[in-house]
């Protein structure tokens, strides 16, 4: 079944499962930049997406480069609250970075 037909397959209101199979060294930069709207930055990278429109016309658009299937609600929770835990901590260390470098106390 083609990207396409898998990612309608999967009904409104539903997410996929959209994993990176294949390098874009090479390919055209529409391409690659289609992969990284996609939050796809390298081979066996894996994320779940919602089923919109939107996001099957880029499935569309490099079907060659990447594996479609069905994902659970569970899975995109999961993939949101990791976002958000590493969001976090980024921003915690950017944080304890700036107080450093102000010339906190000195001992």
């Amino acid at each position: 079944m083609s990207p396409a037909k898998t990612a309608s397959a999967a009904g409104d209101g539903g997410f996929l499962r959209v994993t990176q199979v294949r390098s874009p060294i090479g390919t055209k930069p529409k391409h690659r930049a289609t992969l990284r709207a996609l939050g796809l930055r390298g081979i066996g990278r894996t994320r779940v997406l919602a089923d919109v429109a939107e996001v099957r016309g880029m499935i569309a658009r490099v079907p060659h480069l990447i594996e479609v299937g069905e994902a659970t609600p569970e899975e995109a929770a999961k993939q949101r609250e990791a976002k958000e835990k590493a969001l976090y901590a980024r921003r915690a260390s950017q944080v304890s970075r700036s107080a450093a470098s102000q010339g906190g106390p000195q001992a």
